[in-house]
């Protein structure tokens, strides 16, 4: 009988979500660390363009990555409600924190295996070889990020040492 309930049991994930622009993306939630509202950045010269500088978090120093400069993306125009979901997803890529700029949280949502679709070839913004895959959702979709993906071991490490 429990192998019956095995079989049975579809896979599924929790996603934290946020808009960027004007596209819905998720993340897998056990990569995110915290989400925390913005806080004043210091920039680093010479830093590559798509990084907009450094903050402590609780003595940490956390580099922040600004995903509208890295994809194109326009800023979402936000209300004064808006704002106030605004902030950095602290994400944590294999041992290293990084934050990302997000234009507003949304939520926490749970997303079945079998829903998720390979992304469009032509898909706008991202590229596709960052997405694992997209839901179709009233009024639009939702990209799945691959964060492992969004950048390269070279990009990584020269991220890594703008923490010292």
């Amino acid at each position: 009988m429990a192998v019956f309930a095995e079989v049975n049991k579809s896979e599924s994930r929790q996603l934290v979500t946020f808009q960027l622009g004007e596209e819905l993306y998720g993340v897998n939630i056990m990569d995110v660390k915290e989400i925390v509202r913005v806080q004043a950045i210091r920039a680093i010269p010479n830093a590559p363009a798509y990084v907009e500088g450094i903050f402590n978090l609780r003595s940490e120093i956390i580099p922040i990555i600004n995903l509208h400069k890295r994809f194109h993306i326009k800023k979402l125009v936000t209300s004064e409600e808006d704002e106030l979901l605004s902030g950095f997803i602290i994400l944590d890529i294999d041992g290293m924190k990084l934050g990302i700029i997000i234009d507003r949280v949304s939520r926490v949502v749970t997303i079945e295996k079998e829903d998720v679709q390979p992304p469009p070839q032509m898909f706008s913004g991202i590229g596709t070889e960052y997405i694992e895959g997209v839901v179709r959702q009233e009024g639009g979709y939702l990209i799945i990020l691959g964060i492992r993906d969004l950048f390269n071991p070279k990009e990584l490490q020269k991220i890594a040492e703008l923490r010292r």
